[in-house]
């Protein structure tokens, strides 16, 4: 979030800069504010201030010039010419001191649950040319401030060190709110990072040990969780749970049957893998259910809202590609069809612009017809 001028950064305490930014962390409107981790701010720094206005009034004053109608008309064709070359000029010392003004990051930071929010003021470094989000997340990620990977063997020390079980298992939609909310945890560029963790985390062969298990559901009546497994690729569900690994290898080692003659069976009861025969003394033919073949290929295709295309399409990439892509050795191709009706016909203009940006965004085909 920018501070308007009217909150500049010093180094002195209680500085404009820090007060506003902890009352916006604080509060939203009159109520109280919910993802507070979401939030960090970018001051002007207040010995460049006083640079930045000077060149913004002298902006305002050649603007204020040309817009008298009365004035100009009084000037000659040369004066109004270097009236606009003067306010043309005006404009860019004002659009390349805005940069060197504003380059104070202030980041809400807390070590634990109990402990106060403090402010972390960072100077942002990088070329002027780049825009102002770019340099803040450049230097949000070179910090560790803001994560764009998050290891699932660090989300199980989290889940460890907060504590952010809920008893044994935590709620995956509840762990996205938590990293929302709570400033004390690390700062997660978007929930897919911690989709993409968790998923990592299922797949590890030494969950146990360094992450978590997963199960769809808990059964309070039956005391047992739904779909457990671990250490092996998931599709996690919006209401599955992480499950500590000592609730999930008890429940494991308690529902896995006993071996007997001579078969030890591996990785049943919920551990992800298949029955398999070490050693069997009987000839008789087993009459355990064939494994079923597992789909190698999925397709769709779906209609978008071409006035919410941004909106729709961030959900198919969250609900459907971001589970086909997290797979193993998984190719996925995406592809959009736009076939557009226009019954009144198309200007020249229109025609050039789409087929201009079409081209430079590669589009494989494209093009213009009548009927």
């Amino acid at each position: 979030m920018v501070l308007g001028v009217d909150y500049p950064y010093s180094k002195e305490p209680g500085n404009a800069a820090e007060v506003k930014a902890k009352e916006i962390l604080e509060t939203r409107g009159n109520a109280p504010r919910l993802y507070r981790n979401s939030l960090v701010f970018l001051a002007v720094d207040k010995t460049k201030l006083q640079d930045l206005d000077e060149a913004a009034r002298g902006f305002l004053a050649w603007e204020s010039i040309l817009l008298q109608k009365d004035l100009l008309e009084q000037l000659l064709p040369p004066q109004v010419r270097q009236a606009n070359e003067r306010k043309e000029d005006a404009d860019s010392v004002v659009k390349a001191r805005i940069p060197e003004a504003y380059q104070w990051l202030l980041v809400p930071v807390q070590t634990s649950p109990q402990s106060e929010v403090g402010w972390q003021a960072t100077r942002l470094v990088g070329s002027g040319s780049e825009s102002l989000a770019a340099r803040a997340s450049k230097k949000l990620r070179s910090d560790e401030l803001l994560l764009t990977g998050f290891a699932p063997t660090r989300l199980r020390m989290e889940l460890d060190r907060v504590p952010l079980w809920r008893g044994k298992h935590v709620a995956i939609s509840q762990l996205i709110e938590d990293f929302g909310k709570y400033v004390y945890l690390p700062r997660l560029q978007t929930s897919r990072v911690l989709n993409a963790s968790v998923q990592d985390g299922l797949n590890l062969m030494t969950w146990g040990k360094d992450s978590f298990a997963y199960a769809d559901s808990y059964d309070e009546a039956g005391n047992r969780y739904r779909g457990l497994v671990g250490g092996r690729m998931v599709n996690i569900g919006s209401g599955g749970l992480l499950v500590h690994p000592e609730a999930a290898l008890q429940q494991m080692e308690a529902e896995t049957p006993q071996a007997s003659a001579g078969v030890a069976m591996a990785g049943g009861g919920g551990w992800g893998g298949t029955a398999a025969a070490l050693g069997s003394t009987s000839e008789e033919p087993s009459d355990e259910p064939q494994p079923k073949k597992r789909p190698t290929r999925f397709y769709g295709s779906v209609a978008l809202d071409a006035s919410r295309v941004g909106r729709d399409a961030g959900r198919i990439a969250d609900e459907v590609l971001s589970h086909l892509s997290g797979l193993v050795g998984s190719k996925v191709k995406v592809s959009l069809e736009i076939d557009a009706s226009v019954p009144n016909g198309v200007s020249d203009d229109i025609v050039r612009i789409v087929t201009e940006n079409a081209r430079t965004l590669k589009f494989e085909s494209q093009g213009f017809e009548s009927e």
